[in-house]
């Protein structure tokens, strides 16, 4: 912090400092001497007989090399100057209404219709009895985001009460890329969802280790996931990194006679079904959630269910990502677009 401070000449906020750099440094030691037996901790032990402990050490190679560093790469040093004076804006910003969406979130959460909360949490205290059966609970404590109250609907009232929650979002929520994180303060749904989840001082409070998005499979649907996602990355990158945010899989197809009824997840599986089936089964087409009875529905969020990970492939810079789907109407995304535009010939020639 020092070094910043006097190389800019400002006595800027730690945090802001914090915010803006990250670091990475490897110390091989010969004979290390721990704190502890869990040996997480390194001691005073001197780096070399008669040397600096590893804490001056490091302190003292870093403020040299990151001083030397910063008068050597004048446009890096600018950069980050504008970062930290960034985070400061953003700081002061969210001190006038934190306070305030905090409170009025709190009185929301006891009252929240939105949410419709389980009985076991993944950051609930250990009882004294039945550790192992809490244990799997809070392992499998999950949250899903709904569209709207009719697939909610149906969702809670067939869900496990123990360890799944539902949140029901009105409508599509706020396209989030490029905004600061007053949006989430200000924005009451975002509010909202990140005290149900309980991660606006990082992850170690997270209530749910599952955090499920269930959309409909249709255009609307695929947006408001997109939407979502985009909310997770902009503002808690690490659910996503730590792998805790899926989408739901639901069927789009019931393929059923008198005696056997198959669920079908894409069109090759209701052609497979069709097929066992023999003669002419009913063919149910699902537009929506709202529109699987809770009785069918327990059985798509119970142990045969099928979430598909949200991953973020080695390399993938989150910033690039979002700019290229949820910036603006970029050249890049409209050539993309219409270079992979495919037409139906029987619903164009009908």
């Amino acid at each position: 912090m020092k070094v910043v401070r006097d190389f800019f000449k400002k006595d800027y906020e730690a945090s802001d400092i914090r915010t803006s750099i990250v670091a990475a440094i490897s110390v091989r030691v010969q004979e290390p001497v721990f704190e502890s037996q869990t040996k997480t901790k390194l001691g005073s032990q001197n780096v070399y007989e008669g040397g600096p402990s590893m804490k001056n050490f490091v302190l003292d190679f870093l403020a040299r090399e990151l001083d030397n560093f910063l008068h050597r790469n004048p446009t890096v040093a600018d950069a980050l100057k504008k970062r930290i004076e960034q985070n400061e804006r953003e700081r002061k910003e969210l001190a006038g209404i934190k306070k305030l969406a905090n409170e009025r979130a709190k009185k929301a959460n006891l009252h929240n219709k939105k949410l419709r909360d389980c009985r076991v949490h993944l950051n609930d205290d250990m009882p004294a009895k039945n550790k192992e059966e809490f244990i799997a609970l809070q392992n499998s404590s999950t949250i899903f985001i709904t569209e709207g109250d009719s697939a909610s609907g149906s969702i809670t009232k067939s869900r496990s009460v123990d360890s799944q929650a539902v949140f029901s979002l009105r409508g599509k929520p706020l396209n989030s890329y490029g905004l600061t994180k007053k949006v989430v303060y200000e924005n009451e749904e975002f509010n909202l969802l990140q005290h149900a989840l309980n991660i606006e001082d990082g992850l170690e409070g997270l209530r749910y280790n599952n955090i499920v998005i269930a959309t409909d499979a249709d255009v609307d649907g695929m947006h408001i996931r997109l939407l979502m996602m985009t909310f997770f990355l902009q503002f808690f990158p690490d659910l996503v990194k730590r792998g805790h945010v899926y989408i739901l899989e639901t069927p789009l197809f019931r393929v059923r006679n008198k005696q056997e009824t198959i669920y079908c997840y894409d069109e090759n599986e209701k052609q497979a079904a069709v097929k066992k089936l023999g003669g002419k089964p009913e063919i149910t087409r699902f537009k929506g959630l709202g529109e699987i009875s809770p009785e069918e529905f327990g059985r798509f969020i119970g142990q045969d269910i099928r979430l598909q990970p949200v991953i973020l492939e080695q390399g993938d810079h989150i910033q690039q990502l979002l700019e290229y789907y949820m910036g603006k109407n970029t050249m890049e995304r409209q050539e993309f677009i219409i270079n992979n535009l495919k037409f139906e010939l029987d619903l164009v020639e009908n």
